[in-house]
């Protein structure tokens, strides 16, 4: 099975940490050359420091606002214009929790332009170079939410769906160019998104922080959350040669959480 990523370059949003700088560390492994998008300058020089080199790899990062739509696009086609970009990780983190009903039709706008808008600005930069060399990879990190809505994370829900709608209609377009289009549905995974989702729940059941965590661990068949790095190796393999045939479709990794088939 050829896992290779030699000489393929990915470009990969929200890299800075947590479920975007594991797919960062595994595709490196795998031979990637990595670029990394992130708001924290710090904390991407880090992430880039330990990406593999071992076969003359080279990475670099560019700290940018996904909120800030027009520097994006320039920045985009910036990158575009001087990489051939081959894997594209369009990967942004949650809104913070909420009743859907108390929630201010601003904040819907603004995660709305800071998940759907910026993947489609990040992805027309990139697929006409993808289109090229009839080769290409587009994964999207979303949530099993988009299978089963999470209680009290009504805009994330919201905003996820529409995500893995754009996903799915985006790989029906692509496909006849030998680019793939997938998204991947996290569950419980280890990161600081899932922390403060904790607190959040827990502050609205009145109940620990600890207790919340252990009810949801329970609620998982595996009984464990995951970590950042198992959403990364699925990561690779879509992203490899070997999944050629792997589009349009969305792929739970949450230790068989989601409910459904």
């Amino acid at each position: 099975m050829d896992l290779s990523l030699r000489g393929k370059t990915a470009l990969i949003s929200g890299a800075s940490q947590g479920i975007g700088k594991a797919i960062a560390v595994e595709l490196s492994k795998l031979g990637a050359n990595c670029i990394l998008l992130a708001r924290n300058t710090e904390a991407l020089q880090s992430v880039v420091e330990a990406l593999d080199l071992s076969v003359g790899q080279s990475h670099q990062f560019f700290a940018i606002d996904f909120n800030a739509s027009d520097a994006l696009k320039k920045l985009a086609e910036t990158i575009a214009g001087s990489h051939s970009i081959d894997i594209l990780i369009n990967n942004t983190g949650g809104p913070s929790a909420g009743l859907i009903l108390e929630e201010a039709p601003e904040k819907f706008e603004a995660v709305f332009k800071q998940h759907v808008v910026s993947n489609q600005i990040l992805t027309q930069a990139v697929v006409p170079g993808m289109k090229q060399k009839s080769w290409g990879r587009i994964i999207n990190v979303v949530s099993t939410s988009v299978r089963t809505p999470l209680d009290n994370l009504g805009v994330s829900n919201t905003i996820r769906a529409a995500v893995a709608s754009w996903s799915k209609s985006l790989s029906n377009e692509l496909a006849v160019h030998g680019i793939t289009v997938n998204s991947l549905l996290p569950g419980f995974i280890s990161t600081t998104r899932l922390d403060a989702v904790a607190k959040s729940f827990a502050e609205k059941a009145h109940i620990s922080k600890t207790e919340m965590e252990e009810r949801m661990k329970n609620s998982v068949p595996a009984k464990r959350f995951g970590e950042p790095s198992e959403i990364a190796a699925v990561a690779a393999f879509i992203a490899s040669p070997a999944a050629s045939y792997v589009n349009g479709i969305s792929i739970p990794v949450d230790g068989g959480r989601t409910p459904t088939i």
